[in-house]
């Protein structure tokens, strides 16, 4: 929150000023200049934005433009579907019911990927035997095969444990906290 804590890449998202004094978040967290950290929830930002903490935090007077959260979000989202798209591109992503199922089974999966507008029966099976897979359902079919590359929409994805989950989830947890506040 904005509470003057320190926070590591992985639990914050940083904040930047453009030249005209204008707040833009830094997803990638390296933009240059002088950066402000702030926990990814929607209530921080509006904490922070009204009590100041940015123009504190900059010494300066700060504009934050119209649709800032919206934009925050987008964001977020963007770049947990980019690791999706990365961790694809190195082999670690099974895609469909049962290759996904197969992975999991084994013991190998190291994050299940549901459609948020998937079916829910398919989502219980694989829950069920997801193990000790993080659960991710934040996206839409459409969204997860624009970012597998996939022409079909794509229901359920798992990703191989090991660094390409690791990013996937730190991204997803992110977004999901600054769309939830949790």
């Amino acid at each position: 929150m904005a509470s003057g804590a320190a926070l590591t890449p992985e639990e914050g998202l940083r904040f930047v000023m453009s030249p005209e004094g204008e707040l833009a978040p830094d997803f990638t967290g390296k933009l240059p200049g002088r950066g402000a950290w702030l926990t990814p929830e929607l209530s921080a930002l509006e904490a922070a934005l009204k009590k100041g903490a940015f123009a504190r935090s900059f010494k300066r007077s700060v504009k934050a433009p119209d649709g800032l959260a919206a934009h925050i979000e987008a964001g977020l989202a963007r770049q947990a579907l980019s690791a999706l798209g990365l961790a694809r591109r190195s082999g670690d992503v099974a895609v469909g019911f049962e290759k996904a199922r197969a992975l999991l089974a084994e013991g190998a999966g190291g994050v299940l990927i549901n459609a948020a507008d998937g079916g829910e029966d398919g989502r219980r099976k694989l829950k069920s035997v997801a193990g000790d897979a993080a659960i991710v359902e934040a996206f839409a079919e459409a969204e997860l095969a624009a970012a597998l590359g996939r022409d079909e929409p794509t229901v359920h994805a798992v990703i191989r444990k090991g660094p390409a989950a690791q990013r996937f989830l730190k991204e997803a947890r992110r977004l999901n906290g600054f769309r939830s506040g949790a």
